[in-house]
C-alpha cells in the first residue's frame, strides 16, 4: 500500500467519523499527512490528524484517535494500529501491503515521485542572470545548479514553470565592456572601469574577424560595434556553458527590451511601468525626481524611478520587468539572487505590493550564499576567477550539480574539488550513483541466471533490511512535494543518500541470485522487483537534480 493510498483511506475514515459526530468541520486529503516514524518500532506510518482536529471538534486528541482506530484496523493491508503520546496514530502494514510499493514504483516508472500538489501554480523562475560581460564563474555555477533543481522539483509537483535568464545588456557596464574589447583590439591597456583578462583578448579577436575595419571607425561607433559583437559572442558562450552543465533556460530576456520604444506609442515598458504604478497611487515627485513610495510596504526607503535629469534608474527597470512577468500570467515570480543582493529583498517585495500583488504569495526571493572550491585552479582565460567551464573539465557536471544542490541556498559552502573527483563512498554523488549502477548490475546478472519478474510475492520480503528499504522507497513522492513547497531540493539529495544506504545494506544481506545449484524461487524473483524499484527511485531522484544515473561506474 502506497502512502498516497493509505492517506486517502485515512481521509475517508476521518471524514466519515466527523459526519457521525454531526461536525461541520471539513478537511481535504492534504490535511491527512503521513510521516515515517523516527523509531521503526512505532510502525510504518504515523499521522497527527487527531491532534489537528481535536480542538476544532471539542474532543481530546487521544480520545478522537481511539475513535478512528477500529476503522483503520479494518483496512486491508493494515496489521496494527497504536495510539501513542498525545494522540499520534501509528500504523503498521502487513508485509505484503508494505511490499506492494515495489510494484507501484515499477508500474509508474519515470512518473513515480511526481504529484499534483502544486497543480495550477504558474511560476517564473529567474536565476543566474549574470552580466554578459564575461564568462560564468563558480558563484553563477551554484545558482545554476540550485535554480535548475528547484525548477525540476516544482515541475514534478505539478507546477507550470518557466525558467528565465535576465540579460543585463543595457547600461554603462556594456559600454565599458565594448571599450575594453576595442582597447584589446588596438593593443591598448584596459581602460578605467574596463574588463581585464585574456577572455577579452579572445573576444577582441572574434570581433576583428567579424569586423576587420573596427579599429579605423570613429571611437563611439567602434565601441558600440565592439560591444554588440562581443556581447553576442559572450552570450553564446554563456549559453553553451549552461547547456554543458545540463541547465536549460526557456527564456533569455534582454534588459534592452525594457528600454525599447514601442513604434505605435513612442513609450517603453519602463515608461508604462511608471504610469501603472502611478495609477496604483504610489508614485510622487520630489526634487525633480519621480519616486515610488515603497516605504508604505516595508521598504527601508522610497525608490527613485526617474532622476531629475530624466535618466531612469535600475529600480525602474526592475519595476518594468516585474510588471512584464505579471502580464505574462505568472502566479509566482521567484528570484534567486546572489549573496550581495540582500538589499533587494525589501525593495522587490515592496514593488510587488505597489503593483497590486500579494508579496507573501506572488513573489519569492531566495538569497544564495557564497561558495568556494578548495584546490581550484584559477581560470586560464580570466586570470582571477574560477570559471564554470574549467570546473566542468576538472570535476565534472554530475559531481558539481549534486554537491551544489545538496545544501540549502542560504548556507555558505566550501567544497573540496579533489574529494568530488574521488570514486569512494566518502563522495556523496559517487555513493548514490554507485547504488544505481549496482541495481543495474544485479538486474543484468539476474537475467543471465534466469531470474526474472514473472512472479511477485511481496509477503516474502520479511528481512529487516527489506522493510527498511521499502519504507524509504515509499517516501519519494512526499520528499519531492516537500522540496517543491519549501524550494529546497537539497532534501532530494539527502533522501537519495538514505535510499542508497538502505540498498547497500540490503544487498549485503539478501540475495537476488541463487547460490550454486540452488533453484530460482519466487523470493529471488520478488527481490528482483525490489532491486529494480530501488534503481527506478534513485534514477528519478537524480533526474530531479539534473544528475545522470550511470549503468556502470
Amino acid at each position: 500500500m502506497t502512502p498516497e493510498a493509505l492517506s486517502s483511506v485515512l481521509f475517508d475514515i476521518v471524514t466519515a467519523r466527523l459526519a457521525e459526530r454531526g461536525s461541520d468541520v471539513t478537511i481535504t486529503v492534504g490535511d491527512v499527512l503521513l510521516e515515517r516514524p523516527r523509531n521503526r518500532d512505532h510502525g510504518d506510518w504515523t499521522s497527527n490528524i487527531a491532534m489537528k482536529l481535536a480542538k476544532r471538534i471539542g474532543s481530546n486528541p487521544r480520545a478522537f484517535a481511539e475513535e478512528l482506530r477500529a476503522g483503520i484496523e479494518s483496512v486491508e493491508g493494515v496489521a496494527g494500529v497504536d495510539i501513542a503520546g498525545p494522540g499520534f496514530i501509528n500504523i503498521t502494514l502487513d508485509t505484503a501491503a508494505a511490499g506492494e510499493v515495489a510494484r507501484s514504483i515499477l508500474n509508474q516508472g519515470d512518473a513515480y515521485g511526481r504529484t499534483t500538489v502544486l497543480a495550477g501554480l504558474s511560476v517564473n523562475m529567474e536565476f543566474v542572470s549574470a552580466n554578459p560581460t564575461g564568462p560564468l564563474h563558480i558563484g553563477h555555477t551554484r545558482w545554476a545548479a540550485l535554480g535548475d533543481a528547484i525548477a525540476r522539483v516544482l515541475r514534478a509537483s505539478g507546477a507550470d514553470v518557466t525558467t528565465e535568464y535576465y540579460i543585463n545588456d543595457a547600461g554603462s557596464q556594456m559600454d565599458n565592456f565594448g571599450a575594453s574589447i576595442l582597447a584589446a583590439a588596438k593593443g591598448e591597456p584596459t581602460p578605467e572601469n574596463g574588463y581585464p583578462g585574456p577572455y577579452i583578448q579572445s573576444l577582441a579577436a572574434h570581433v576583428l574577424e567579424k569586423a576587420p575595419d573596427l579599429v579605423s571607425l570613429p571611437n563611439d561607433e567602434a565601441i558600440a560595434l565592439a560591444r554588440d559583437l562581443g556581447y553576442l559572442q559572450q552570450l553564446e558562450e554563456i549559453k553553451t556553458s549552461l547547456e554543458n552543465f545540463n541547465v536549460h533556460f526557456d527564456v533569455f530576456f534582454s534588459e534592452r527590451t525594457l528600454h525599447a520604444l514601442d513604434p505605435a506609442t513612442g513609450k517603453s515598458l519602463i515608461d508604462d511601468a511608471a504610469v501603472r504604478l502611478a495609477e496604483q497611487g504610489h508614485v510622487y515627485e520630489k526634487d525633480d525626481a519621480v519616486w515610488v513610495r515603497t516605504t508604505d510596504f516595508g521598504d527601508d526607503k522610497d525608490r527613485v524611478l526617474t532622476r531629475g535629469n530624466g535618466i531612469t534608474t535600475y529600480f525602474a527597470a526592475d519595476a518594468a520587468y516585474y510588471l512584464n512577468k505579471k502580464d505574462r500570467g505568472f502566479t509566482e515570480k521567484i528570484y534567486l539572487l546572489g549573496a550581495d543582493h540582500h538589499g533587494y529583498v525589501g525593495r522587490l517585495k515592496a514593488l510587488a505590493a505597489a503593483a497590486g500583488d500579494d508579496p507573501h504569495v506572488n513573489i519569492s526571493i531566495l538569497i544564495g550564499q557564497l561558495v568556494n572550491l578548495n584546490g581550484a585552479k584559477l581560470s586560464k582565460r580570466a586570470g582571477n576567477i574560477v570559471e564554470l567551464d574549467d570546473l566542468l573539465n576538472w570535476v565534472g557536471a554530475d559531481a558539481l550539480r549534486y554537491s551544489l544542490a545538496r545544501y540549502p541556498a542560504d548556507s555558505p559552502l566550501s567544497l573540496d574539488g579533489e574529494k568530488l573527483r574521488e570514486r569512494t563512498n566518502d563522495n556523496p554523488v559517487f555513493y548514490v550513483q554507485y547504488a544505481h549502477s549496482r541495481t543495474r548490475s544485479v538486474a543484468k546478472n539476474a537475467a543471465a541466471a534466469g531470474v526474472d519478474r514473472s512472479a511477485f510475492e511481496p509477503g516474502l520480503l520479511t528481512h529487516e533490511t527489506e522493510t527498511e528499504l521499502l519504507g524509504s522507497l515509499q517516501e519519494l513522492p512526499r520528499i519531492v512535494a516537500q522540496s517543491a513547497e519549501l524550494r529546497e531540493p537539497h532534501r532530494v539529495a539527502r533522501y537519495l543518500e538514505e535510499v542508497a544506504g538502505h540498498y547497500h545494506r540490503w544487498y549485503a544481506s539478501c540475495r537476488v541470485l541463487p547460490l550454486g545449484d540452488e533453484p530460482v524461487t519466487d523470493l529471488h524473483r520478488t527481490r528482483l522487483w525490489l532491486n529494480d524499484a530501488t534503481g527506478q527511485v534513485i534514477r528519478n531522484g537524480l533526474g530531479l537534480l539534473g544528475v545522470s544515473a550511470p549503468d556502470r561506474m
